[in-house]
């Protein structure tokens, strides 16, 4: 069995058989999330079957594809759901995508989740651009032997997610009119959903927002050294004492309904990045 360096080495080679561009960013699209490649020029599209070290996606609404080619300008690859731990992965296994994007080029991750509202000034189908998170998932990416050619030993965490590029999402949402807040996401492993002293005590812990997803793809993108930016849509509120039982049907149409703000805020910041990558000739 190959080590993670083999592993990456293997799902890199099928994909530049697919496709030889060198892409710019990654793109991970969560529930409900995978109409963003209708924007694109695509240029190839690989079932994740077709990858070697790929998982399956079986998670509701990911349709299990990486999609590449072309989005404002930018060279990139998009993955039309992901992986998660409530799935029986590994977390290492779940992150793989992160590095295969870094090891063909990327400089840049663009990750999207569908959460439960955690913030009362929140409101469903309200977006968030992820300003930092807490990690309750149990797991970690990153335990077990370091490969230095991967990234450090101990990754800095105090920055995870792109300040300039969270700016930039919320004057594109100021400027289309999207409701659109700054906040933190709290990731635990599902898949039940939580119980309302669950809730109470992961507000008051600070988070605005829970899923069960981006946070072990944040960590691998900062041990790789990839700038991360993230965005949540929340699909439902989880406020303890106005509680209603979950409806799976509800969240992936509320997810399919705000596509298109999210769609806006992420071109709109590939838009800016083309123009900064311009810039720097």
């Amino acid at each position: 069995m190959l080590h993670l360096y083999g592993q990456i080495e293997e799902a890199c080679a099928a994909i530049r058989r697919a496709w030889g561009e060198t892409p710019h960013a990654g793109i991970i699209l969560g529930t409900g999330l995978g109409g963003l490649v209708d924007r694109m020029t695509v240029e190839a599209s690989l079932e994740y079957d077709a990858i070697p070290n790929f998982l399956k996606s079986t998670a509701t609404g990911h349709a299990g594809r990486l999609v590449c080619g072309r989005l404002e300008g930018l060279p990139v690859l998009v993955m039309q759901g992901r992986f998660h731990m409530y799935e029986g992965y590994p977390l290492s296994a779940i992150t793989l995508p992160v590095r295969v994007f870094r090891a063909l080029g990327a400089e840049l991750l663009v990750v999207s989740n569908a959460v439960g509202g955690l913030n009362p000034y929140y409101r469903t189908g309200d977006l968030m651009v992820i300003d930092d998170h807490i990690n309750l998932m149990g797991d970690n990416p990153l335990i077990g032997i370091n490969d230095d050619r991967l990234g450090p030993r101990f990754p800095d965490m105090c920055a995870p997610y792109d300040q300039e590029l969270g700016e930039e999402a919320l004057r594109v949402a100021r400027r289309e009119d999207i409701a659109c807040h700054r906040g933190v996401l709290v990731a635990v492993a599902g898949p039940n959903l939580e119980t309302r002293a669950e809730y109470r005590f992961l507000r008051g812990i600070g988070a605005d927002v829970v899923g069960m997803s981006t946070v072990p793809e944040a960590i691998t993108a900062v041990h790789a050294g990839l700038r991360t930016i993230g965005f949540s849509i929340v699909t439902d509120m989880c406020l303890p004492d106005a509680l209603r039982p979950a409806n799976v049907e509800e969240i992936i149409a509320v997810a399919n309904a705000a596509e298109p703000k999210l769609t806006a805020l992420v071109t709109g910041v590939l838009r800016h990045e083309a123009e900064r990558v311009k810039s720097r000739g």
